[in-house]
């Protein structure tokens, strides 16, 4: 791709305004280079990457549809005339699950829906819950899954998140992840500013940036066009993939997390703590759901039921989990509606008389966790539903073709007749020299910045420069031998 030619001063641009424009184009045509060999290099190695990630997030985000197909038994029941107190479903799960605890109960949002109660058993790994499915009308037990984390995952959407997430290799995986969240953005902003740069020269317009050439254009060319467009259509997608992924990845997650919570921006949590005494010590139905219908009472314990209502009555409806009192803490009952508007307050109950002890409304949480929020519920198909699920599936369509196109690319302009293997002609090295010291000064020190703060970017960048200097010295090594 060659450099762009120098723009010429517009007609009735003031004299005045030429020099600002030929500096502005000059240190452009100097860093131009730099970000074509930087977004060559990151596009072809760290492309694959973002292929598994990308052909791995489009079937998650068709898992949900999926789900609903493929568990319906467990998820659906005829619609009765009218449903049995909670506390009777809770019953019925635990005798058919006598050897797990009880931790939470979702009851039935809507009609012909099951109540779940997730419990802990020593044959679930930590992390996930046994979910048995309890119809609300007869208190059936329909039968029992594998439940991940707050978002109720099944076995089909957690498999897919985990080969998302980590390959299904554990730790290890995640580096694959956090290094494809960390270029993410950094070769979708550099593969922006090229095109931009690149129609700007050309004069294409708005129309030349977000839309295709239909003429005069075929191989390479017509890929590049393709390749260019819809990048400018799904960067600002990928950038908010990519920035909320790596809040869950191991080392930009925790600088992520402590810059968070100096700025005041960690999530509140509803204090659900009893007071010294309460609840009457508790007995042993103090931890884990109290007692259930017909048992003996060793403890103070309203029940589930008398719980839900007090919760209720503070305004927490919709759909809820009841998470059940452990040992010094009572019922917190919070609602689970990701979508918009987000119904996400809570309330605690003391279990002893069932009044609200405390409470916490959306509304209140710091703006900056509300963005986290936000973010975090979108980026897995949460905050908007249907349409966000499809938003996902769309920007991984999106990144796939990039990849593929990207690659067509690469194989259409290497080099046939010197060598059979080749990674193609990427610009010059030294193409740092020409950048004005007044632009490549902030931009190392942004660089070295943004390295120390998103770790395995950093490493890998200060890896391929070391590898790119190590090949320039062989490179001119055999043409001095050759001279």
């Amino acid at each position: 791709m060659a450099i762009d030619d120098p723009v010429q001063p517009a007609q009735g641009t003031d004299a005045a305004d030429a020099p600002a424009a030929t500096e502005r184009r000059s240190t452009w045509s100097a860093l131009r280079p730099l970000v074509l060999r930087i977004h060559f290099y990151a596009g072809l190695l760290i492309a694959p990457l973002l292929l598994i990630a990308a052909v791995s997030g489009l079937l998650y985000s068709l898992s949900f549809q999926a789900e609903k197909f493929i568990y319906s038994h467990e998820l659906e029941v005829p619609v009765g005339d009218r449903s049995v107190p909670l506390g009777e479903q809770l019953a019925a799960a635990r005798e058919a699950h006598p050897e797990g605890t009880v931790t939470a109960v979702w009851p039935s949002a809507q009609d012909g829906a099951t109540t779940r109660v997730l419990m802990t058993t020593p044959e679930v790994e930590e992390g996930k819950s046994l979910a048995v499915f309890v119809n609300p009308y007869t208190a059936e037990v329909r039968g029992e899954l594998t439940s991940f984390g707050g978002s109720g995952a099944l076995p089909l959407r957690t498999w897919l998140d985990e080969l998302h997430r980590d390959l299904h290799l554990g730790d290890l995986g995640r580096y694959y992840s956090e290094l494809a969240a960390s270029w993410l953005w950094v070769v979708a902003l550099g593969g922006v500013a090229l095109w931009v740069g690149r129609r700007r020269s050309q004069r294409g317009g708005v129309r030349g940036l977000l839309l295709p050439s239909r003429r005069g254009t075929a191989g390479r060319r017509r890929t590049l066009s393709w390749h260019g467009t819809i990048g400018m259509w799904a960067v600002l997608g990928l950038v908010l993939l990519s920035a909320t992924g790596l809040t869950w990845s191991r080392y930009a997650g925790e600088n992520i997390g402590a810059v968070q919570d100096q700025l005041g921006g960690a999530t509140p949590v509803v204090s659900a703590a009893l007071s010294e005494g309460a609840g009457d010590g508790g007995g042993e139905h103090a931890g884990h759901g109290g007692a259930g219908p017909g048992e003996a009472m060793t403890g103070m314990d309203v029940g589930i039921d008398k719980a839900l209502a007090s919760a209720r009555a503070a305004g927490i409806e919709g759909e809820l989990s009841v998470i059940l009192p452990a040992d010094g803490s009572g019922y917190v009952v919070k609602e689970t509606d990701k979508q918009v508007p987000v119904h996400l307050d809570s309330v605690a109950v003391d279990p002893a008389d069932g009044k609200v002890m405390d409470e916490l409304r959306f509304a209140d949480y710091p703006l900056l966790a509300k963005l986290t929020r936000f973010g975090i519920d979108a980026h897995t198909g949460l905050f908007l539903g249907l349409a966000n699920q499809l938003a996902l599936a769309a920007l991984a369509f999106a990144l796939i073709m990039l990849i593929v196109w990207g690659y067509r690319m690469w194989w259409l302009r290497r080099p046939t007749k010197e060598r059979r293997l080749s990674a193609g002609r990427p610009m010059p090295r030294g193409a740092w020299r020409k950048v004005p010291v007044t632009a490549l000064l902030p931009l190392a020190a942004v660089t070295a910045l943004v390295g120390w703060f998103v770790p395995l970017l950093g490493i890998s960048l200060l890896v391929f420069l070391v590898v790119d200097a190590v090949l320039g010295m062989v490179s001119r090594a055999r043409t001095r031998t050759a001279a």
